[in-house]
């Protein structure tokens, strides 16, 4: 059960520069297009990146209790929203992609108090706000932040969101090893008189690095832009808005997982870590104020 009441809060467009209004846009409008695509590639409980890396990360630094009351940033098909209310909690979520949002809420839960759905954008922090300030025990944004021009606004309503002993936890792509375009290598030699194969990664950029479009899952109808930033400039969006980081973890495929028709893939790479999960807190200071 769901609310249908889904009216769209639009994006903050007076307080973004046009360029960034522009390419958040650009976004809307790809994620609308390949909504019925992505909420079947997911169905009701995720991927293989959702349910091995993703999920169990996220849900260990949320360390959700039953009755709290959460909100859930950039939702998407909803996979995240509903696991949240399986486990006890009052689950509030939106996302910039009205078509989305239709989606999720299409989708069944299992158990837990409804889902509240709304549409609203993270580039837009008084639609945020909006919500309720200081209303939420926890805010999660999983596998979104790749995906927004700018990270600043969210991190601000976030601040103002979250109950005074509250948390935020993202997942994200893995700046250092996944969201700077990088090259899957396969190497075979004899070493010692045994055939060896070795898989590595091939990275070109860190530091610096304009927004890519990029083909997203494989089949994806459209190409979306991806936005990388640096560790420090993701942390750093965070700790000038007053929030500080208390926990972080990242997440490789397990050692017993393993793809045997595809070399080059994810799950045959155990020592790089594709996603990067972080809890993020009020600064002490900002409690006082």
């Amino acid at each position: 059960m769901t609310n249908d009441s889904h009216e769209s809060r639009g994006t903050d467009s007076g307080h973004l520069p046009a360029d960034v209004h522009e390419m958040n846009e650009q976004g809307r409008a790809s994620w609308d297009a390949k909504a019925a695509f992505w909420d079947n590639l997911h169905g009701d409980d995720g991927n293989y990146f959702h349910q091995r890396l993703i999920s169990p990360a996220v849900e260990r630094l949320l360390n959700l209790q039953p009755g709290e009351r959460v909100l859930d940033i950039a939702c998407g098909s909803g996979v995240l929203a509903r696991r949240m209310a399986e486990l006890g909690a009052n689950v509030t979520a939106v996302d910039f992609s009205a078509a989305l949002i239709e989606r999720a809420m299409a989708r069944k839960q299992r158990g837990g108090p409804p889902i509240q759905y709304d549409v609203a954008d993270a580039t837009n922090s008084q639609a945020l706000i909006a919500l309720g300030k200081g209303q939420f025990d926890a805010i999660t944004c999983t596998m979104a932040i790749m995906d927004m021009p700018t990270l600043s606004p969210m991190y601000r309503a976030v601040a103002q969101l979250l109950a005074p002993l509250g948390r935020f936890v993202f997942a994200t792509m893995h700046p250092a090893f996944n969201s700077n375009n990088p090259v899957f290598v396969g190497e075979q030699a004899d070493v010692g008189g045994k055939i060896t194969e070795t898989l590595s990664l091939k990275l070109t950029y860190y530091m610096d690095m304009p927004p890519v479009i990029g083909a997203g899952a494989p089949g994806e109808p459209n190409p979306h832009p991806y936005y990388h930033r640096p560790l420090h400039t993701i942390l750093g969006d965070a700790f000038a808005c007053g929030l500080i980081l208390d926990g972080l973890e990242e997440s490789a495929a397990p050692a017993e997982d393993h793809d045997s028709a595809r070399l080059l893939t994810w799950r045959n790479l155990h020592q790089f870590p594709p996603v990067m999960a972080g809890r993020l807190r009020l600064c002490p200071r900002e409690l006082k104020t």
